[in-house]
């Protein structure tokens, strides 16, 4: 063989050699080679952590920020109100089991029964003596202002299916007859009738009582739960409240000062702004309310109590129950007022008030109730009580005890048993104004007493609303202050009655 053949073969199998050795050793350098790129990039990746962090980004810095408070939207005032075609939500319909009719047999236990509901009547309401602060259980916002509607759901335990079925058709009727400015139109509102029904509606009231009877309306629907943002009327509250908002001068007063007894309509409407602000506490009616209070205590006569105008010098007990209440609403609703206007009407009630009989006079002690020019003879005083229903419910929401206060108790025997609602032209018997304190009074009294006022009243009130056409939901302007207050206020205030389970809470609770 020659030296090339050898070293042709020599190579070839050199080769052959090195490649059969590297082949057997691949795998292993595969692997060291898998190791140091792991290596190498967790190298990589620590040194990227070295790095100063980068700013968030926003969506990083909305999810890791608290969220801004929202801010309450105001209601829009437009300069004209048009009519609204949109459909207007409901609250869901609740099917309800059927009890018995508690107009013929009404108990206080029935009442107990409801009065553990969310919001309605609260223990925590309760201070440490057993005094409950709330005056206004209002819609949609809780606590003291929290459980009218559902109050409403389960006053048939508690009132009875004809009253509440009366209560329905009298809001029904009071949003049929809203004017579209927002008002309730002491006399033109039957101009929105529906003249396909029939005849429109009589009754006028007095032209210049428009802000009172639109404070007593709006009461109503406040009473059951409605307000300018939730319920079936939440549109004719809304617009109500813009309308007396309106209505506002400078100084905070709702009414026309030209009016000769303006604190009245005044007070009405006080206490209804303060009660729409204390259902929602909505910034658009606390400024309202604020104000039209702080005009309520500027009209107080210094130590005394309130007549038709601002400081006269006089004082009336009519006048001062309205005052009383607008004020006890608005400090519920978180307005604060000190307790010397407070004291103040309470001295004033001592002092209109018999000793012996417990009757509260009007601007004497122990005085009858007055009455318009010419109707004494019609209405005698002698079948109302209506001023000693005012100064129990006066004493009471001024901080008085009705178990421990004599006066109180004596108030309370003259309307048990003289003086029970009776529908009677006839006779004379008919005070819806009477009867509407009257139940405020005795509701807040409570037990049998209650009990026996309550049916007499059912009995009275109930079986008199109208039901035929434009008419239907109302009540008769008749009775001792019917004409100058006309429908709406007749029909308000019987509805107001017929809500006094859901739209008061028992300040000394239940006796």
């Amino acid at each position: 063989m020659s030296y090339e053949m050898y070293r042709q073969q020599f190579e070839s199998e050199s080769f052959n050699d090195i490649l059969v050795e590297q082949l057997r050793r691949t795998p292993w350098l595969l692997i060291s080679l898998a190791i140091h790129g792991v290596i190498i990039v967790l190298l990589m990746a620590f040194a990227d952590n070295e790095k100063p962090p980068e700013e968030q980004n926003m969506a990083e810095m909305a999810f890791d920020e608290p969220p801004p408070e929202e801010e309450e939207e105001e209601i829009e005032e437009p300069e004209e109100e048009e009519p609204e075609p949109e459909e207007v939500v409901e609250d869901p319909v609740e099917v309800e089991e059927e009890v018995d009719d508690h107009d013929e047999d009404d108990t206080n236990e029935e009442f107990e029964e409801i009065k553990g509901e969310e919001d309605f009547i609260s223990d925590a309401n309760f201070d440490a003596k057993g005094n409950n602060d709330a005056i206004g259980l209002g819609g949609g916002a809780g606590g003291k202002f929290g459980g009218r509607r559902g109050g409403r759901r389960h006053a048939r335990r508690g009132r009875g299916r004809k009253a509440q079925l009366a209560v329905d058709k009298g809001l029904e009727w009071l949003a049929n007859h809203q004017s579209k400015d927002g008002r309730w139109d002491a006399d033109g509102f039957m101009e929105n009738g529906d003249p396909a029904l029939g005849a429109l509606c009589d009754g006028p009231g007095n032209a210049l009582y428009d802000t009172g009877v639109t404070g007593l309306a709006l009461l109503c629907f406040l009473g059951a739960g409605e307000t300018h943002r939730s319920g079936k009327y939440k549109k004719n509250v809304a617009k109500g409240l813009r309308w007396l908002k309106k209505q506002q001068d400078a100084e905070g007063c709702f009414a026309p000062q030209t009016l000769s007894n303006f604190t009245y309509c005044h007070a009405i409407a006080a206490l209804a702004m303060a009660e729409a602000y204390g259902a929602t506490h909505s910034p658009s009616w606390k400024d309202s309310a604020e104000k039209g209070i702080a005009f309520c205590l500027a009209c107080q006569n210094e130590y005394k109590a309130w007549r038709y105008t601002k400081k006269p010098g006089n004082n009336d007990t009519s006048v001062t129950g309205w005052m009383v209440m607008a004020l006890k609403s608005a400090k519920n609703a978180g307005i604060h007022i000190d307790k010397r206007p407070f004291e103040w009407a309470l001295s004033f009630i001592e002092e209109m008030t018999d000793d012996e009989t417990g009757r509260t006079g009007y601007i004497e002690k122990g005085g009858l109730p007055v009455r318009e020019a010419g109707k004494a003879e019609e209405f005698p005083p002698s079948e109302s009580e209506s001023l000693t229903a005012v100064g129990i419910s006066a004493r009471i929401f001024c901080g008085q005890n009705p178990s421990e206060n004599q006066m109180i108790k004596l108030g309370v025997e003259n309307l048990l048993s003289k003086k029970l609602p009776v529908w009677d032209p006839a006779r004379g018997s008919i005070d819806m104004y009477y009867w509407y304190y009257g139940t405020l009074a005795m509701f807040q009294y409570g037990g049998e007493s209650w009990n026996k006022w309550n049916q007499a009243m059912n009995e009275a009130i109930v079986m008199q609303q109208r039901n035929d056409g434009n008419f239907a939901g109302s009540w008769d302007p008749i009775g001792a202050w019917g004409e100058p207050g006309g429908r709406v206020y007749s029909t308000a205030l019987m509805t107001l009655c017929l809500e006094v389970y859901y739209r008061y809470g028992r300040v000394f609770g239940t006796r």
